[in-house]
């Protein structure tokens, strides 16, 4: 995979991971957010990891889940891990939302391309 393409998809996975950080966003909306994707989407591992604790922790609130985050992710084997360098900014702005949602239907639509890929072998 080319270096561009890789950060391209980094970039992308932790744009998905902001929104679902959000506090622009119902719980309930990242409940289903998360339902639409799956932890292996997810190429890279901090990703990865970040991913599943937020599906872990449900419907909590996006002040709640940042508060979390941090020692959960460490537990799991990143110790230096620090939730305000990883996501950039503590919250997404009104208008990023929508970028936000277009990386959320990106890993979606990979998910899908992935899926019709084993259907057709």
């Amino acid at each position: 995979m080319a270096s561009n393409e890789e950060e391209e998809i980094l970039r992308q996975e932790r744009q998905a991971l902001r929104l679902l950080c959000s506090n622009l966003i119902q719980p309930r909306t990242r409940v289903a957010l998360c339902q639409l994707l799956e932890p292996s989407l997810f190429q890279d591992a901090l990703h990865r990891v970040a991913f599943e604790e937020i599906q872990t922790a449900g419907g909590v609130s996006a002040a709640r889940l940042r508060e979390s985050l941090p020692a959960r992710i460490t537990n799991r084997g990143f110790p230096d891990f620090d939730l305000h360098t990883f996501l950039g900014h503590d919250t997404a702005t009104e208008s990023e939302v929508e970028d936000l949602f277009l990386s959320v239907l990106w890993l979606v639509r990979l998910r899908h391309d992935d899926e019709e890929g084993e259907l057709r072998n």
